[in-house]
């Protein structure tokens, strides 16, 4: 007769092979083995961290903080593919899904998990951190007039961003763009 181990959901969570975090107010309360290799921390790091160390730029954390509120208010959830920064300054493809606890703090306590996307769609241009934002929201496919509302700009500024977003990744097209962002070849 075998004796099979007592697994509770800590050593889940700890041992999950998708990076997961619970925060406060986009900062780290308790993360996983996953979310440590992921990033290039120990855990002990991590917890206590703010989310702002895993991003590029301080402002892509405010935007990114922007933009999560309505959606969660009104879901309860956000979901999103964006570039993230690792330890060592490395920048990455992220897919990142959170959920809030609490229906009324959209980033109060909440639960979160990180994929990392790179091998199918690694950062192959220098890109600012405004192109970052608007090539993660036509990967979703969005149109510029929708990116416009959404990131507080005109559509035509965000066309201007598309086209050296296109010269980048020496794209001929929208769609050539998009499948070059997602790291497809043609």
């Amino acid at each position: 007769m075998s004796v099979q181990p007592v697994i509770d959901y800590e050593t889940i969570f700890l041992h999950a092979p998708v990076g997961m975090c619970i925060s406060e107010n986009r900062v780290i309360q308790s993360s996983n083995e996953a979310l440590a290799s992921m990033f290039g921390y120990t855990r002990a790091q991590l917890d206590g961290l703010s989310f702002r160390a895993l991003y590029p730029t301080m402002d892509e954390f405010l935007r990114t903080g922007d933009r999560i509120i309505p959606i969660m208010n009104a879901k309860g959830r956000y979901s999103d593919e964006r570039i993230m920064r690792r330890a060592d300054g490395e920048l990455f493809w992220c897919h990142v899904t959170g959920h809030a606890m609490l229906s009324s703090a959209p980033l109060g306590p909440g639960i979160w998990t990180f994929e990392d996307v790179s091998e199918k769609r690694p950062v192959t241009a220098e890109l600012t951190p405004r192109e970052r934002e608007i090539a993660a929201l036509l990967v979703e496919g969005k149109t510029s007039k929708t990116i416009a509302r959404q990131v507080d700009l005109s559509p035509r500024t965000v066309e201007m961003h598309r086209a050296k977003l296109m010269r980048k990744f020496s794209a001929a097209t929208s769609s050539e763009l998009v499948h070059k962002l997602v790291g497809v070849q043609l």
